[in-house]
């Protein structure tokens, strides 16, 4: 096991210190000037199709609920301990770096999302599934490669993932209560059983819990973030200066760049955002809406939830304490960096504020975790979703993975989920450009109906010349898989 563990430790090296981000980098760039920067100039228009109904099926997914799925799992602890460590690594210029990065990752979301609801699937509830699985399989016809891509997003999201996010939390908890026996058990069974409250509920519970507890969890910690700059104003303009001065020093380039990819760096998080990595499609893809663009561009702004309102937050709350970065070591100083920041600025009360965010921001990423693997299971088996003793078997089996994994730390596990994820967005990513023509024809097509002063409607035909695999629409309602 440990031979096997260094093999792939050394895999993970090679593929998030140089292939990985090339390829996302290059990726985000090239979608980025191939839609014309479209998706950063319809900024206003994302946030304006959040309200725009669907009105295919009662009770189906809202565009802002499947965003707030998505944001759910995009948005957690590496958002806070991610950052801090980017800090710790390069310096304040990380920052710039992570601002810079999201644009481009944005052009990526936005992408894979809009194809995700070019080729989702219907069942007969009139519910929409889908994500890259199920555009491989429908655009490539290659299901077995689908199958393939599917059986990762659940090993990833419900299993490796998952299990690291209830032990990393556990451990940060149990920080407060190291002498009390089995700490880690009734912690790891409270923190399994309110997600479990969630997850039995299912993918519409889940979207209605997130629509919820997302904003509220967001504007909760951006709020604290205003607290703090408003406790420092004088120091904001030198915070700012440092920023862009030190964006393009040697060292903190370096670190800065290595730093847009929260959750320990690069390979913590594989930027923070997972712009093109093929895990937000699948929630992605669950909205209904008039046209796929208008998910585009829902996903596109999630991008900028995370990175450029969240983890902004995170930066400033460090940057603006007053806390000297020099006595801590990147990667194993992390939390206690970023508990003597808050403590800097709300004393005694900080650890409190802290310990509340990570907690929060947890709990969400493990329910819209969960979310991206039910969604794949239904690759597998279509009809999942009315087999009621088959989910209340699989979400029980979620909820189990959660308290074990909250109960030890494998760096095999740790390891092997890098690997796994860094496979999929390897795959994700070249699928995407090649798919791509799809998603600048509909771009166009959105924005043409747009400036008539038409509500975009989305007709494959008239569009692309084709409507192979895009069934869902198709005017004539009825399941697909």
């Amino acid at each position: 096991m440990e031979s096997l563990n260094a093999l792939i430790d050394t895999l993970n090296g090679w593929l998030y210190g140089y292939i990985l981000v090339a390829l996302l980098v290059v990726g985000g760039i090239y979608f980025t000037v191939r839609l014309q920067f479209l998706p950063t100039v319809l900024l206003k228009e994302a946030i304006r199709t959040l309200a725009v109904r669907g009105g295919r099926g009662a009770g189906t997914m809202s565009s802002f609920q499947a965003l707030m799925v998505s944001t759910a799992s995009r948005v957690g602890t590496g958002n806070i301990i991610g950052v801090t460590a980017a800090i710790l690594a390069g310096g304040p210029g990380a920052v710039f770096w992570m601002w810079i990065i999201a644009v481009f990752g944005a052009a990526s979301a936005f992408v894979e999302s809009t194809l995700a609801q070019m080729y989702k699937c219907r069942d007969a509830h009139g519910f929409y599934y889908g994500g890259p699985a199920y555009y491989i399989r429908k655009a490539l016809h290659a299901p077995v490669f689908g199958g393939v891509f599917a059986a990762f997003v659940i090993l990833l999201y419900m299993g490796g993932f998952n299990a690291l996010c209830s032990f990393n939390t556990t451990d940060f908890i149990c920080n407060y209560a190291r002498n009390v026996p089995h700490m880690t058990v009734y912690v790891g069974f409270a923190f399994a059983a309110l997600a479990g409250l969630v997850i039995l509920g299912g993918g519409k519970f889940i979207s209605r819990v997130t629509q919820f507890l997302v904003p509220i969890m967001a504007g909760g910690y951006i709020v604290i973030a205003l607290a703090v700059m408003v406790l420092h104003i004088t120091d904001l303009p030198g915070v700012m200066a440092s920023i862009l001065a030190q964006a393009f020093d040697l060292h903190s380039a370096f670190g800065g760049f290595l730093g847009a990819a929260i959750m320990m760096g690069v390979k913590r998080g594989l930027y923070s955002n997972e712009a093109g990595v093929g895990s937000a499609p699948n929630a992605a893809a669950s909205a209904d809406v008039k046209h796929p663009v208008n998910q585009g561009l829902a996903q596109f702004l999630s991008v900028f939830i995370d990175t450029i309102l969240i983890c902004s937050a995170t930066a400033f709350i460090v940057l603006c304490s007053g806390v000297d970065p020099a006595g801590y070591v990147a990667g194993t100083d992390n939390t206690r960096f970023l508990q003597d920041c808050m403590s800097a600025s709300f004393g005694g009360g900080g650890g409190v504020l802290l310990t509340c965010a990570l907690v929060i921001f947890a709990y969400t990423t493990l329910v819209g975790n969960y979310f991206y693997a039910e969604q794949s299971v239904r690759y597998f088996y279509p009809n999942a979703h009315i087999d009621r003793k088959f989910m209340t078997c699989y979400r029980i089996v979620a909820i189990l993975v959660i308290f074990a994994g909250s109960q030890f730390k494998a760096a095999f596990a740790w390891n092997l989920s890098d690997l796994i994820m860094g496979m999929m967005a390897l795959v994700n990513i070249p699928v995407c450009i090649f798919l791509g023509k799809h998603v600048y024809k509909a771009l166009w097509d959105y924005m043409i109906q747009r400036s008539r002063g038409k509500v975009p409607t989305f007709d494959p035909e008239k569009t692309l010349g084709t409507a192979e695999g895009m069934e869902c629409w198709c005017r004539i309602p009825g399941p697909q898989s």
